[in-house]
């Protein structure tokens, strides 16, 4: 039995890692980490910024595009309708169109769109909408396969200390594949169902597993050691759990009830689980081994990001330092075995990051897009331009030399890539 679980396992590690070179299938690249692997991008842009390569009009939302083998799956709302469409990235022409009926009312922001960006595996594409339904529809023409709904099978109505019914902005952390088995943390109200396991070919349900309550942090997956590990920051906890029959492996506690939210992705490194949010409980980061995790440290002062997930070079992080409602927010690069804070760029505004050769591609929420050196040891910027007029809050897209970024009304296709040659 050992055997055929560590055999699980390696299997379930090989599936989540097969990707074509150039795809951005999820939210935050191949691994999850804000990394696009093996690109090469221009060093300089022209005064008037990075060549547009198209653009086009997209309804509401702040869920990302997600791109694979030559399709760009945008997830946004118009109207009455919460709507799929696949596009040719070289074009921006859509290739069909698949919509579903919205019903979800926002209570924080005038935002009505869906959270969750699309995942696409296996020639399929799963959605997850803003009041937790779930589809999955085939890659080659849009039909649906099979759709759940799983606000009404799990009761995730769960109103607490005059938290609106869907959370503050509905429902948003976005699935992840492991081997055949979609997870998702629901948050439902019903038993056993805050982290449910669906089948990816039929829907059906596979397992539940704890009380645990939704946030707006998508999960991860990492091996430590040989265990698969699926890596969840919850509205209440940090967990993982075994994508295989939703054991629990480790638990601790991050976030607080009252006005907070969870928002950044969970960053693994090594035997280590780094999470930061803000609203006064900041950074943590925990050693994960055979009988559980246990805390590392704990501290808001070295990285308290509202909601952007740090990016790693080598040993550091880069990250945002602050608030996007508090008008203060700093770029950081530090440490996070030792807590050393190697430099900050003070009043650098919120943003969101991605990593690519050896560069940061920075998209500020209020629409300048800038590179930078993945500098550790000082702050230095190669360009800057502006993209949007408007707030920006979806995180960028990076395929094949081509960075997808939209806000509130248009959706742009930026060519970045190293046109020299070199």
């Amino acid at each position: 039995m050992r055997f055929i679980g560590s055999l699980l396992a390696v299997l379930l590690a090989l599936s989540v890692n097969v990707v074509s070179a150039g795809d951005w299938p999820q939210i935050l690249g191949p691994d999850r980490n804000g990394i696009a692997r093996d690109e090469s991008l221009a060093d300089q842009w022209p005064t008037n910024g990075p060549p547009t390569v198209w653009e086009r009009p997209v309804g509401s939302g702040f869920s990302a595009i997600s791109v694979a083998g030559g399709k760009a799956v945008l997830f946004h709302r118009k109207g009455q309708e919460e709507i799929a469409e696949a596009i040719n990235a070289k074009t921006g022409q859509t290739i069909w169109s698949r919509s579903f009926p919205a019903a979800y009312v926002p209570s924080f922001t005038s935002d009505s769109g869906p959270r969750a960006t699309p995942l696409i595996r296996d020639g399929r594409v799963y959605l997850y909408g803003a009041q937790a339904a779930i589809y999955c529809l085939d890659m080659s023409d849009g039909k649906v396969l099979w759709q759940r709904d799983a606000y009404e099978d799990y009761s995730s109505k769960r109103p607490s200390r005059g938290e609106p019914p869907e959370g503050y902005f509905g429902f948003g952390s976005s699935p992840i594949l492991e081997g055949n088995r979609l997870l998702i943390n629901i948050g439902g109200s019903t038993k056993e169902a805050g982290i449910v396991a669906f089948d990816a070919t039929t829907g059906k349900t596979l397992w539940k597993a704890t009380d645990e309550r939704a946030s707006y942090s998508s999960p991860v997956a990492a091996t430590i050691g040989k265990q698969r590990h699926v890596i969840f920051a919850t509205r209440l906890n940090v967990v993982s759990v075994d994508p295989a029959d939703g054991r629990v492996l480790f638990r601790f506690p991050f976030g607080r009830l009252g006005p907070a939210a969870t928002g950044a992705c969970p960053v693994v490194l090594g035997d280590t689980v780094f999470l930061s949010a803000s609203y006064g409980f900041g950074a943590v980061l925990a050693k994960a081994g055979a009988s559980g995790a246990i805390e590392v440290w704990s501290d808001d002062e070295v990285m308290s990001s509202q909601y952007t997930t740090c990016v790693r070079h080598g040993e550091l992080l880069f990250g945002i330092h602050g608030r996007q409602d508090q008008g203060f927010a700093a770029l950081r690069c530090f440490n996070p075995k030792t807590k050393q804070i190697a430099w900050t760029k003070e009043d650098f505004g919120y943003a969101t990051l991605l990593l690519a050769d050896d560069k940061l591609v920075i998209l500020t929420t209020d629409g300048e897009l800038v590179l930078a050196e993945a500098n550790t040891k000082k702050y230095v910027e190669l360009a800057r331009t502006r993209l949007f007029n408007s707030t920006t809050r979806a995180i960028p897209a990076f395929s094949n030399g081509s960075l997808f970024v939209r806000d509130k009304a248009t959706l742009k296709c930026m060519d970045l890539s190293d046109q020299s040659g070199g």
